[in-house]
C-alpha cells in the first residue's frame, strides 16, 4: 500500500486506486499521514476536522471516521494500517511507502553530496515527486498550514538544485524553468537572483538587469522593502561585468591566502552516543550560513548534565568544514559564585584573532565592535557554553551571515531573536546502554544486560550520571554490574555514590539549586513531599498555601532553571510538571535537610486536603448533586469557585488525570497516619474507577484504606471502605463477596448511629437479592433505604432506589405501580444535572414498556438513553442501552437490526469485563436466533447464558435461560432435550421459592 501527498491525496494498493471516502475521511488521513509512524492525537483530528467550532461529539465523531478508513483500507486487505493509541491513533507505514518520506530522504541524500552531479540528480528526483500543490483540494486549516510548509520545502529544494546546476555550468536550461518560478513566487529574492546569474552567463545582460528591477519594483510595491543586500551586490557585479559570475570553468577569482583559522574547541568525546535527531537538526539549522543574510544561532537547554555540551563540541568538530576560518569556544562556567565575563571572553577571542593586548580596548562596547570588525564577513563557528542569560550571550555574537553560534545553556533565553531552541533531554534507555557499553566495555555490560538497564535506570539516564557510572565500573573491572546497581537502589545514597574523579552529579545540580529564588527553592523542596509521577500547580498552591497563580510563578521559575519538567497536556488541559529521578533525590535531601518536620506535614495535610476538595467536587458535578455521600471531618484544603470550574469542567477527564495522584495519595496518606484523609480519598476515587473500570486501582486503595482504619479505629471510615468494596465485589458479578462486605458496613454504621450509610448499604443489598430472584427480602430492603433516603439531600440515591424498586415490580408483572415508581424516579435524577441516574431511570421505563406491549415507545426510550450513555462516554451504560433497543427491535420484527444492537451489546460487556451484561446480551442473541429460525443457534446462545447466570448465582434470570433453551429445542424436534431443559427451569423457580 502507497499514500502519496506531494500533491492530491491518493491511496493507492499496488495498481489499484482506494476509495478513502468523502471530506471528512480525506482529512482524517491526510492529518495521520501528516505524522506517519507518530501518534497523532484524537484532539488534533477534532481540530483538523472542525477548526475551533468544535462539536461536544468531536470524539465520537473520529471514532467513526477511522472506522469507516479502517473498512475502505481493509477491502484492499490493510485493515491494521490505523492502530489506536492511548491519546489517538498511529499511522502505520514501511519505508518508501509515503512519496513526503521519500522526497525527504532524496533531499538529504542531495545534501551529503554537496555540488556533486549526483546531488543535482537526487535533488530532481526528490522534485520529480511532487504532482502540484501538497494536499491539494483538501479544506481545512490543519492541513492547509501543513501543506503550505511542505511546499515551501518544495521550493526551497528547488533553489538548492538549481544552485548545484549553476555551479555545474547548466545555466543555458535553468532560464525557462527560473522564469516560471519567479512568477510563481513573486517575493523569492533568491531565486530573482539564480535567474539573473544564468541570464548573465548566457550573455544576455540586459535582460538580467531588468530582472533586478522587476524584483525591486515586486518588493517596493509589495513589502515596502528594497531587495537585500545580496541582490543589490549581485546588480553592482553584472554592470561591472566581475570575472567572478562567470560559469564555473571561466571563474578567475583572486584566491587570497586564507589567515590563520584558530581553534579553540576543546577535544571531541570519543564515546559521543546517541543525539543523532539533535545532531541532525543542529546542522540543518546551520547549513548554509554564508549564503544568509541573519547568522543562525542554535541555543541548547537542558538540566545540568544533560550533556549538552558534549553535543555542541561533538556536533562543532563534524561542522568544521562548513566553517573553515575558525571555531571559537568560551564557556561562562554557568552558575558559579564567578562566572566568566563577556569583557573577559571578549579579551581571549580577541587576542586569539590577531589583535595585541596593548590595543585591547577598555570597555565592553568598544571590545565588541573591535571583534565584529576582525570577523566581518569570516565563515566562523562560535559555541558559547553554560549561559545564563541573553546579556552573556548578545555581545559575543557575530553580525554578518557566514558565521554561525551554538549555545548550551540551562534556561530558554527567549530574547535571543530568531534563535532555534533544542531541547537537550536524557538518553532513551537503548542509547544510555549504549554509553555505558562505550566506557565500561560492550561485553561486560552483554552479560547483565538487566542489570544495566537497572543502573540506567537509577542515573534517570542522564548522560553525566551514566559516565559516572561507567568510569566506575571501568575502574573497578572486578565489580560486576550488580554490584553497582545495588549501590545505586539506596536512594539515601544515591547521588554520594555518582561522584568519580572531578565529576559528580550532586554539585551540578546544587548550581541551579543554589542560584534560584528562595520561595522557589521552597517549593522545590516540598514538592518531593509527595510521592506522585506527576504534580499539578493547584497541588503546589496546596503545598505553600499560596494562590494557585502564585504557584503557577513558581513552577514556571524551577522549569526555567531546569529543575522540573513540563508535562505537555491534551489541548485545554492545565499543564503538569515532574521530577527528573536524580532530582527528586536531591529535593528529597534538602527537604530533610531544611523543611522542619511539622511544617512537612502540614503541608502534606494541606496537599491531601486539597485533593480531597477537588475529588467531592468532581464528584458532585459528574453525578450532578449529592450522591452517596458519607460524612467525615477530614481538613480540605478549599480553592476558588473560578479554579474549580476551570479544573473540572469536565469532572471524569480531572479524575484521570489525576488518577496517579489519588490512588498514591491514599498509601502515602496511610502511611503519614492521615487515616480520614485515606479512607475519604480513597471512597472518592470511586467515581473514577467505575466509570472507567480501573477495578484493580478500586481493589488497591481499598485494601490499604480498610487497613488503615482498622488499625486506627476509625468506625466509620471502615464502614464506607467495606461499603464501597462490596459495590466493587458486586461490579465483579462476586456476590458471596460483596454480601460479607455489605453484613460488616451494616453493622458498622449502626453502631455509629449513621442512618444514611445504612440506607446507601440497604440498597446494594436488595439489589443482589433482586439478582438472585428473592424478590420479596430485595423489596423489603428497597423500602427500608427508601424511608431513610426521602429524608436526606441525596435525591440521586433516592432515585436510584426508587427504579430498583419498581424493578422488582416489573419482576412481579405489577406494570403500572413500576410505571409511577419510575415517573418518581425521573423527578428525582432531573432534580439536578441529568446524568447516569436519568439514563438508568429511562432505561427501566424501557423495560416497562416492553412488558406492558409498548415495543414502539420502548425503542424511542432506549435511542435516547443510547445517545444519552454516549454523550457520559459510559461503555456499562452502552451495554444495557444497546440490550433493550435490541430488545425492542426485535419485538417490532426487525431481526437484522436487533441482532446488530444485541451483537454491539456483548462485545461491550465482554470488553468491560460485567458478566451479568454479557449473560443478558447472550440470552438476547438466543432469542433472536430463535425468531429467525435458528435453533441450534438459540441453544448454543442460551446455554453459554446459564453458564454466565449461575457463576454469580443468578438463580431467575438462569431460570430464564432454561427456558429459552427449552422453546429451542422444541423447535428443533427434540422433545427430550426440551423437557430436560424446562425440569432445569422448574428446579431453579423451586430453589428461589424455598430461599424466600
Amino acid at each position: 500500500m502507497e499514500f502519496k501527498i506531494l500533491g492530491p491525496l491518493e491511496a493507492l494498493a499496488g495498481p489499484d486506486r482506494i476509495d478513502v471516502g468523502g471530506p471528512r475521511q480525506r482529512i482524517v488521513i491526510a492529518t495521520l499521514l501528516l505524522g506517519v509512524n507518530q501518534v497523532v492525537t484524537t484532539q488534533r483530528l477534532i481540530e483538523a476536522l472542525y477548526g475551533s467550532g468544535q462539536p461536544s461529539t468531536g470524539r465520537s465523531q473520529v471514532q467513526i471516521v477511522i472506522s469507516a478508513l479502517r473498512q475502505a483500507l481493509a477491502r484492499h486487505e490493510q485493515p491494521s494500517v490505523i492502530r489506536t493509541h492511548a491519546l489517538g491513533y498511529v499511522l502505520e507505514l514501511n519505508g518508501g511507502r509515503l512519496d513526503a518520506e521519500r522526497f525527504a530522504e532524496l533531499v538529504a541524500a542531495g545534501r551529503r553530496l554537496g555540488r556533486a552531479r549526483a546531488a543535482r540528480d537526487a535533488y530532481r528526483d526528490a522534485l520529480a515527486l511532487w504532482r502540484g500543490p501538497a494536499l491539494d483540494g483538501i479544506d481545512s486549516p490543519v492541513i492547509r498550514a501543513a501543506a503550505s510548509l511542505l511546499d515551501e520545502q518544495r521550493t526551497v529544494v528547488a533553489e538548492d538544485c538549481i544552485d548545484v546546476e549553476l555551479e555545474l555550468g547548466r545555466h543555458h536550461e535553468l532560464i525557462g524553468e527560473l522564469t516560471e518560478l519567479t512568477e510563481e513566487h513573486p517575493l523569492r529574492e533568491r531565486l530573482y537572483g539564480q535567474l539573473m546569474l544564468a541570464l548573465y552567463r548566457c550573455d544576455r545582460a540586459a535582460e538580467a538587469l531588468q530582472v533586478y528591477r522587476t524584483a525591486r519594483q515586486r518588493l517596493l510595491s509589495e513589502l515596502g522593502i528594497e531587495p537585500s543586500q545580496r541582490l543589490r551586490h549581485l546588480e553592482q557585479s553584472i554592470l561591472t561585468q566581475d570575472l567572478a559570475l562567470g560559469p564555473p570553468a571561466q571563474s578567475v577569482r583572486a584566491q587570497p591566502p586564507a589567515p590563520r583559522a584558530p581553534n579553540l574547541l576543546p577535544a571531541d568525546i570519543g564515546d559521543f552516543t546517541g543525539r543523532t535527531g539533535h545532531i541532525s537538526q543542529i546542522k540543518r539549522q546551520l547549513s548554509g550560513a554564508a549564503q544568509r543574510d541573519a547568522m543562525p544561532v542554535v541555543v541548547l537547554v537542558g538540566k545540568g548534565g544533560s550533556g549538552k555540551t558534549s553535543l555542541a563540541v561533538h556536533v562543532s568538530h563534524q561542522l568544521a568544514a562548513s566553517f573553515p576560518d575558525g571555531r571559537l569556544f568560551a564557556s561562562f562556567h554557568g552558575a558559579t559564585d564567578h562566572p566568566v565575563s563577556p569583557m573577559q571572553i571578549l579579551e581571549r577571542f580577541l587576542r586569539v584573532l590577531g589583535l595585541p593586548g596593548s590595543e585591547m580596548p577598555d570597555t565592553l562596547e568598544e571590545r565588541t565592535e573591535a571583534y565584529l570588525s576582525f570577523l566581518g564577513d569570516r565563515r566562523m563557528l562560535v559555541v558559547l557554553d553554560d549561559a545564563v542569560t541573553e546579556s552573556q550571550v548578545i555581545p559575543l555574537l557575530p553580525g554578518r551571515g557566514g558565521a554561525a553560534c551554538i549555545v548550551t545553556s540551562r534556561q530558554r533565553l527567549t530574547g535571543l531573536a530568531g534563535a532555534a531552541h533544542l531541547d537537550v533531554d536524557v538518553l532513551a534507555p537503548a542509547r544510555s546502554l549504549d554509553l555505558l557499553a562505550r566506557i565500561a566495555g560492550s561485553a561486560r555490560v552483554e552479560l547483565e544486560v538487566d542489570q544495566a538497564l537497572a543502573v540506567a535506570s537509577y542515573c534517570g539516564h542522564l548522560p553525566l550520571a551514566l559516565r559516572i557510572a561507567g568510569a566506575r565500573l571501568s575502574a573497578r573491572p572486578h565489580w560486576s554490574i550488580r554490584e553497582l546497581a545495588d549501590r545505586l537502589a539506596d536512594e539515601t545514597q544515591r547521588l554520594d555514590e555518582l561522584s568519580y574523579g572531578e565529576m559528580s552529579v550532586r554539585p551540578t545540580i546544587s548550581l541551579t539549586y543554589e542560584n534560584a529564588d528562595p520561595d522557589a527553592k521552597q517549593l522545590f523542596r516540598l514538592l518531593a513531599l509527595v510521592d506522585m509521577p506527576v504534580i499539578s500547580a493547584w497541588l503546589a498552591a496546596a503545598l505553600i498555601d499560596e494562590s494557585v497563580g502564585e504557584a503557577e510563578d513558581l513552577l514556571d521559575e524551577l522549569v526555567s532553571d531546569q529543575l522540573i519538567e513540563v508535562v505537555m497536556p491534551e489541548s485545554g488541559a492545565p499543564g503538569q510538571y515532574r521530577f527528573h529521578d536524580l532530582l527528586r533525590v536531591f529535593a528529597r535531601e534538602r527537604l530533610a535537610a531544611e523543611e522542619p518536620a511539622g511544617q512537612q506535614e502540614a503541608a502534606l495535610e494541606r496537599a491531601f486536603g486539597g485533593l480531597l476538595f477537588l475529588a467531592e467536587q468532581a464528584r458532585l458535578r459528574h453525578w450532578g448533586g449529592e450522591y452517596a455521600r458519607l460524612d467525615s471531618t477530614a481538613p480540605r484544603w478549599t480553592l476558588p469557585e473560578h479554579v474549580v470550574v476551570d479544573l473540572i469542567s469536565d469532572p471524569v477527564e480531572w479524575y484521570d488525570r489525576e488518577r496517579d495522584a489519588l490512588v498514591s495519595a491514599v498509601e502515602q496518606a496511610a502511611q503519614a497516619g492521615l487515616t480520614e484523609l485515606c479512607w475519604n480519598l480513597a471512597y472518592n476515587a470511586v467515581t473514577l474507577f467505575e466509570s472507567r473500570s480501573y477495578l484493580d486501582d478500586w481493589r488497591t486503595t481499598h485494601d490499604v484504606a480498610l487497613a488503615a482504619t482498622r488499625e486506627a479505629g476509625d468506625t466509620r471510615g471502615e464502614a464506607a471502605i467495606l461499603f464501597s468494596l462490596g459495590s466493587l465485589h458486586m461490579t465483579r458479578q462476586r456476590f458471596d463477596l460483596a454480601a460479607d462486605c455489605f453484613v460488616g458496613a451494616t453493622r458498622l454504621f449502626r453502631e455509629v448511629g449513621d442512618d444514611r450509610g445504612s440506607a446507601l448499604v440497604a440498597s446494594q443489598v436488595a439489589y443482589v437479592h433482586r439478582l438472585s430472584g428473592r424478590l420479596a427480602e430485595a423489596e423489603a430492603e428497597y423500602e427500608q433505604a427508601l424511608a431513610i433516603l426521602d429524608q436526606t439531600t441525596d435525591t440521586i440515591a433516592t432515585a436510584y432506589v426508587l427504579q430498583g424498586l419498581a424493578q422488582v415490580r416489573l419482576e412481579h408483572g405489577r406494570v403500572a405501580e413500576a410505571v409511577s415508581l419510575l415517573s418518581q424516579a425521573l423527578r428525582h435524577s432531573r432534580a439536578l444535572r441529568p446524568g447516569r441516574a436519568e439514563a438508568q431511570v429511562l432505561y427501566r421505563i424501557g423495560e416497562s414498556y416492553l412488558l406492558s406491549g409498548e415495543p414502539e415507545e420502548a425503542l424511542e426510550t432506549f435511542q435516547v438513553v443510547l445517545e444519552k450513555v454516549r454523550q457520559l462516554r459510559d461503555p456499562i451504560g452502552e451495554t444495557y442501552a444497546l440490550h433493550g433497543l435490541g430488545s425492542a427491535q426485535l419485538r417490532q420484527g426487525a431481526a437484522e437490526e436487533a441482532q446488530r444492537s444485541l451483537q454491539g451489546a456483548l462485545d461491550l460487556a465482554r470488553a468491560a469485563h460485567d458478566q451479568l451484561a454479557e449473560g443478558r446480551a447472550l440470552l438476547a442473541l438466543g432469542e433472536a436466533a430463535l425468531a429467525r429460525g435458528d435453533a441450534a443457534g438459540a441453544i448454543d446462545r442460551g446455554q453459554q447464558a446459564a453458564q454466565r447466570f449461575r457463576l454469580m448465582g443468578a438463580l431467575l434470570y438462569e431460570a430464564r435461560a432454561f427456558t429459552m433453551i427449552s422453546e429451542a429445542s422444541s423447535a428443533q424436534g427434540d422433545p427430550q432435550a426440551a423437557a430436560t431443559a424446562t425440569e432445569m427451569a422448574a428446579a431453579l423457580r423451586a430453589k428461589l421459592a424455598s430461599d424466600v
